[in-house]
């Protein structure tokens, strides 16, 4: 049903599946991360068979609004 994995419950769950320790779990996903993020800033799709593909977007300029000030910005 709903809900969410925020980074911690997923090193967690990492580390319980493969029994690496929590440190060893965190820095084995902050490199994939690392990984799949540069791979796309070079223009290369990642594709995950089962999980999805990361890829670039272009989207056009817009205004949006800072939640905390209300002021108007330009999202480029």
């Amino acid at each position: 049903q709903g809900g969410e994995v925020n980074k911690g419950q997923l090193v967690e769950k990492v580390a319980q599946k493969t029994k690496f320790t929590k440190k060893q779990s965190e820095r084995i996903l902050d490199a994939a991360l690392e990984i799949i993020r540069t791979s796309v800033a070079q223009g290369e799709d990642v594709k995950l068979v089962g999980f999805g593909t990361f890829c670039q977007s272009y989207r056009k300029e817009r205004v949006g609004q800072n939640p905390k000030t209300g002021t108007r910005v330009n999202i480029p």
